[in-house]
């Protein structure tokens, strides 16, 4: 029951205003949602007078709480004229801040906030009605913490502004009775004990006797520690463990639980100093530390006139650091009997020491049921809407109305009159990362999108799009507290509520939470304990959250502001409108463009295996082709460049035009490499998609034997490891080659290929001219020699690479109708490229002379340094009995769309008018000459292109006359422009050879790192260039210890959980990566960098991956099915001249979005801090950004390993950094206050000799 006056109080505002008195017996409702007042329950109506009453069904259905009684409770004792004078001015920052200013409001007083220079676009400052900078204009006057702790400065502040009451919030000066005694001696109300309570409370020391006075059970302790020596005699007193405590302090400031004595002086010091940092009172005290226990704490609430209540329990066990995480109330399973003592016990307590205001009794509750006292609050929590939410009490308000002097009979807060309903829950979300032990996360916030619904209430500072989270505070962002009629209830809307939360721009504790409150520990509800956090290491295991719009607005605000930082691009493309997919003739679109075609060559592969294909196709009758369009032909004429979007485009329906197809070429070794390298594209997520696309045409890689898709040798188990997966993922025909015909090489690519079960299309790589017989080098004798080698391997299909064009239509005659005569059951396989204009004639002479397949682009892919056309092909053998079996209006079809495509990628097309039939001269192989012109280009060499070409044919003779295919051709091409740019002849090179400075490449060509070349090395040629180095004789990979690929995959991840930049746990690293990394180290980690930066870019359409939008355009980009983004760029603003940076903002989805990124034109002036190297351990490194407390060495002084160095500060974290080596401190580089970025140096030690 209410008490009488209270109840008085009702009646008399029902009839006042003809509202029914509350159903709350305090008729306090549950405020402090950040949605405002709570619609009202039931219909408004309107009386005679025109004002809106409440509807007699108005109570809340949920709780019985009517939600407007409180203010005529709380406003009852105070006029018009009297709410017109009460100003309040809130002592503290963020979201606790922004709750005492709401509740100030709803009062009707006025409010008043300081804040710090750093704190100047804080959110509390402008919900107040007045705001002041403590320090004024001088931003260096104080620290970022030291201004909220400056006690005179907001007194003064408060004085000046006519200031009735300060709410000091929690933390900074909650807990300072100077403060409290010097706010009641300027005439301010202090919303807080008394200063002498204060002292008595939070003085954990005293605050033990207060508790033996009362009776009350305590754990074993000390009284203030003065030395680390005392600590240690106490603790070996009572034995270990035990916990250090900060005597002044609060939320797991100044604790560390000691469990071993050789730790206790560091940790002592430590504790000393975050508790003199953080509440300018360094006193330290034990006690014996109990193993699991629960944190029960009592919410108690008096008057200082000998009134004292409680307001239930807390439990406030989930905690990490000794930092709360997750408070729930009421507690779960607890005695009814030891909940009534240990409420009676609090509140005894409280009276004791006529306890006023707000405060917290709190108790660890060990294993067997039993409680211990630790300590008393003297000061509102954090989790106090815990309590508001299942009381329906304001508990700020009340502060504020007991600070004014009002009695609690006299507010209606009797012990009678509280009541629970209900379960309520709160989580604290924090800007840390859990990935990296909660390391805190600094920057700004890019987006921010908040839950709501039933029962949500969210308390936020600065938790809104464009805030900036610095390291100078708390890392809390939002406090999120969710009720329900049980726990389970609650629990389940706390779940779906942080899943609702979109933050983006700094990393959150949002995953770990969902982890926490799904875990069989906390789902039983009564079995956690302070260190469970600890103690279960698979709540790290993070779901993985994978940011992506977010990581895709970068990008384009980068490519907005810098342009593309894809290589080789020379301009924005052409086209930039949207690509057609044609429809295939005689199949309905809507077929031909979802659902692939089942019919197809690759039936009979998976039906008959290897060896049963091979022998289907030699008794096909006519020539099929394969088509090169999604690799060798994009690679010869677009630099490699075209995207996996655009050929998933148009994959199913290439299922249909294609269906008689042999196989589609789609990958080698520069697609791989460049996929990676420039596109940020994962190959294998390439292979697979396309696999999905087009399941009915077989695929055919390039493997370069023993180099497997790379440009040297690597561990035999890396190359079968690498086509055993390629095999599983959709890769099923293997054309094996040697860039030298190295046979110890290509052995060992097909062996590969055969235990991983996919089709063997050996290959010889040719060069020369078999139809003249001046060219004895590579004659049609050799061919056939090495067609035997490769024959007695037991392949399927033997591959003829004419990687140059130089395949005349007489030599192919001879070539192929040899190899036909010889083996009249092998496949051939022949693959040309267009570049002297002899494509067409050389494939049909190479079909008329008895080979099974040739090689063809689509027409507009097609000719000069591609592969023949295939429209004319397919026109030519028509109705012959070399028919492909392909319709020309299907070739027709797709020509269409690839000429878009050409189009789209023009920015990488070199310019070629025609072919060029020199080529018989220089052999440059085809993909070789647009790369090469390009990059002779890129070395200023452009103008004198000739030139490289005369020299590329010298220096194919310097090397003996070589077969030139990846990579031997890039030795060829290197030694071209090293010759070239140092104005050298074959004379000069093979007379001054011991003297000159060779690419790399040269060098390691000769030293025998690709194999044996026919006919051996050029001597004294070799010798001159490799002069000490050691020569490999025989197949270079032949000695490579096996790579350990579980090894690299754990390193791999280490690594990559390190830097990712992702909120969440990294993308895990799949065997595929493992591949990656073992083929191209150094590529594949700036592909995760920029996979970090960027997500999957595979998704973007190239019209915008390769240009920026234009202000005012939106783009439509499809994430995957059902997942859409409107994005449209709407302003670019300017440099800042500190930081070179530019604000990019875009709409997305409607919503407006900033990104921030540097603008690489821009001429800034910055203090560039010195980084470690983490190679020398005697450079120190700042672990973590944050801000240098106190440096406690000087230059000059010697330290020994474990010696503090630094003390830095991380929002509540501090961390002493300690010596990694013993040595002489020859350098320091920074100073208190300097603020750090992870990595930077903080001094150097020269190591003891």
């Amino acid at each position: 029951m209410a008490s009488s006056s209270g109840g008085k109080h009702d009646a008399a505002a029902a009839a006042v205003s003809g509202r029914r008195p509350s159903a709350h017996p305090l008729g306090f409702s549950s405020y402090g949602y950040e949605a405002g007042t709570p619609p009202r329950p039931g219909t408004p109506h309107v009386d005679a007078g025109g004002d809106a009453v409440r509807d007699v069904d108005s109570a809340d259905p949920y709780t019985g709480i009517d939600p407007y009684a409180y203010v005529d409770r709380l406003a009852s004792d105070v006029t018009a004229a009297q709410k017109s004078e009460v100003k309040v001015l809130v002592a503290n920052r963020g979201e606790i801040a922004v709750r005492i200013i709401r509740s100030t409001h709803e009062l009707g007083y006025r409010s008043v906030a300081v804040f710090s220079h750093e704190d100047r676009l804080s959110q509390h400052r402008y919900k107040a009605d007045e705001a002041f900078q403590i320090g004024g204009d001088d931003h260096s006057k104080y620290s970022p913490v030291g201004a909220y702790l400056a006690i005179d400065e907001i007194i003064a502040i408060a004085k000046s502004r006519g200031v009735h009451i300060i709410h000091p919030g929690y933390g900074f000066l909650s807990e300072n009775a100077e403060f409290a005694r010097k706010c009641e001696a300027a005439g301010i109300a202090f919303a807080g004990p008394k200063s002498e309570t204060i002292e008595a409370c939070g003085d954990k020391t005293k605050a033990r006797e207060l508790a033996s006075r009362n009776d009350v059970p305590v754990i074993p302790g000390s009284g203030p520690l003065a030395t680390a020596d005392e600590a240690v005699k106490f603790a070996q007193s009572v034995g270990l463990p035990v916990i250090l405590k900060a005597a002044m302090g609060g939320g797991g400031r100044g604790m560390r639980v000691v469990r071993e004595l050789k730790d206790l002086p560091q940790l002592f010091d430590n504790a000393r100093s975050e508790a003199l940092t953080a509440f300018g009172d360094g006193t330290i005290f034990l006690e014996k530390f109990v193993e699991r226990p629960r944190h029960i704490e009592v919410q108690l609430l008096g008057d200082g006139q000998g009134n004292v209540v409680h307001l239930f329990d807390r439990d406030c066990s989930v905690q990490r650091r000794h930092q709360k995480v997750i408070e729930m109330g009421p507690a779960l399973g607890i005695a009814p009997e030891t909940r009534k003592q240990m409420l009676a016990d609090a509140v005894r307590m409280a009276k004791d020491v006529n306890y006023r205001n707000a405060g917290t009794a709190e108790f660890l509750l060990d294993r067997e049921g039993r409680y211990y006292f630790i300590e008393i609050n003297p000061r509102i929590q954090v989790e106090h809407t815990v309590t508001e939410e299942i009381t329906g009490v304001d508990l700020i308000a009340l502060q504020l109305r007991i600070a004014q002097g009002n009695s609690l009979p006299t507010l209606g807060v009797t012990q009678e009159a509280v009541q629970v309903r209900g379960h309520a829950i709160q989580c604290r979300m924090t800007t840390e990362d859990p990935a990296k032990n909660f390391q805190p996360d600094t920057g700004r916030i890019e987006a921010y999108r908040s839950p709501g619904g039933p029962g949500v209430r969210l308390d936020g500072g600065n938790a809104f799009a464009g805030a900036v989270i610095s390291p100078h505070y708390d890392s809390l962002l939002t406090k999120v507290t969710c009720r329900g009629q049980n726990f389970e209830d609650a629990r389940r809307r706390m779940i779906r509520a942080l899943v609702e939360f979109r933050i983006r721009g700094v990393k959150t504790n949002v995953w770990f939470l969902v982890r926490l409150l799904s875990h069989q520990t906390f789902v039983a509800g009564t079995q956690m304990w302070t260190t469970f956090i600890d103690d279960t290491p698979e709540l790290l295991q993070g779901v993985r959250f994978r940011n992506r719009a977010s990581k895709l607005l970068f990008y384009l605000a980068d490519i907005a502001v810098n342009g593309s930082r894809v290589k080789g691009q020379k301009g924005v493309p052409t086209l930039r409108s949207p690509i057609s997919v044609p429809n295939v003739p005689g199949i309905s679109p809507e077929i031909s463009s979802t659902t692939p075609c089942k019919e197809g060559w690759r039936n009979i592969l998976l039906k008959e295996g290897p060896a049963g294909f091979a022998k289907a196709v030699r008794a096909h009758k006519g020539c099929l082709i394969m088509d090169t369009t999604w690799r060798d032909a994009h690679q010869s004429l677009l630099a490699t460049r075209v995207r996996t979007i655009d050929m998933a485009r148009v994959a199913t329906t290439t299922s249909y035009a294609l269906k008689n197809a042999f196989a589609l070429e789609m990958w080698g070794g520069a697609t791989f490499d460049v996929a990676l390298r420039f596109l940020w594209e994962d190959p294998w997520e390439r292979l697979e998609k396309l696999r999905a696309l087009c399941p009915n045409v077989p695929f055919q890689m390039l493997l370069r034997g023993a180099n497997a898709v790379g440009y040297t040798s690597y561990p035999d188990n890396v190359v079968y490891e690498f086509c055993k997966v390629a095999k599983e993922k959709g890769i099923d025909i293997f054309r094996v080659f040697d860039s030298l015909n190295y046979l110890p090489n290509l052995e060992l690519g097909i062996d590969a290929v055969k235990q991983a079960g996919g089709v063997v299309e050996a290959t010889i790589s040719y060069t020369g001219d078999v139809s003249d017989p001046k060219r004895t080098k590579y004659s049609l004798d050799y061919y056939l020699d090495l067609t035997d080698k490769l024959v007695s391997k037991g392949i399927h299909i033997l591959g003829i690479k004419d990687m140059a064009g130089l395949l005349k239509p007489k030599a192919a005659t001879m070539l192929v109708g040899a190899i036909r005569a010889k083996y009249p059951d092998l496949v051939i396989h022949v693959h040309t490229h267009d570049t002297p204009g002899t494509g067409v004639a050389s494939m049909i002479a190479c079909a008329q002379a008895g080979a099974d397949v040739v090689d063809t682009a689509v027409d507009s892919m097609s000719g000069m340094t591609s592969q023949p056309s295939m429209g004319a092909l397919v026109g030519s053998l028509k109705g012959t009995e070399y028919d492909t079996g392909i319709p020309f209006e299907n070739v027709a079809a797709l020509n269409g769309y690839w000429e878009q495509v050409r189009m789209l990628y023009s920015v990488f097309d070199p310019g070629l008018k025609s072919g060029d039939s020199g080529v018989y001269l220089h052999e440059m192989p085809g993909g070789q000459y647009t790369n090469l012109l390009f990059q002779a280009q890129s070395l200023g060499l452009g103008a004198v292109w000739n030139e490289v070409k005369r020299a590329y044919i010298e220096a194919n003779v310097l090397c003996g006359d070589i077969v030139k295919v990846t990579p031997s051709s890039k030795v060829v091409g290197d030694f071209a422009q090293f010759m070239v740019s140092n104005k050298l002849t074959k004379k000069d090179v093979e007379d001054k050879a011991d003297t000159l400075s060779f690419p790399t490449s040269v060098v390691e060509y000769f030293q025998g790192f690709l194999g044996q070349p026919p006919g051996g090395f050029p001597e004294p040629l070799r010798t001159k260039i490799i002069r000490s180095l050691p020569r490999i004789e025989g197949r270079p990979g032949a000695d490579l210890e096996p790579l350990d690929l579980p090894k690299l995959k754990q390193e791999l991840t280490e690594k990559f959980a390190k830097s990712t930049a992702g909120e969440g746990t990294p993308d895990p690293i799949e065997d595929t990566d493992v591949l990656s990394a073992a083929l191209y180290p150094q590529v594949f980690a700036e592909f995760r960098s920029a996979l970090s930066s960027y997500g999957d870019l595979s998704v973007l359409p190239t019209q915008y991956f390769l240009a920026p939008l234009q202000i005012g355009e939106e783009m439509q980009l499809d994430l995957e099915a059902g997942k859409t983004l409107f994005v449209k760029l709407l302003a670019i603003g300017p440099t800042d001249p500190l930081t070179g940076n530019r604000e990019v903002f875009f709409s997305l989805n409607g919503q407006t979005r900033m990104v921030q990124v540097h603008d690489d034109k821009a001429a800034v002036k910055t203090i560039q801090r010195v980084r470690a190297n983490p190679s020398n351990l005697g450079e120190v490194g700042c672990p973590m950004s944050g801000v240098i407390v106190e440096v406690r060495v000087k230059h000059g002084a010697v330290v020994r390993v474990g010696d503090p160095l630094v003390v830095i500060s991380a929002m509540k974290m501090e961390t002493i950094v300690a010596a990694p080596v013993s040595g002489l401190v020859d350098r320091i580089e920074v100073k208190a206050a300097d603020s750090l970025n992870q990595g930077d140096l903080i001094c150097s030690i020269v190591k003891d000799s």
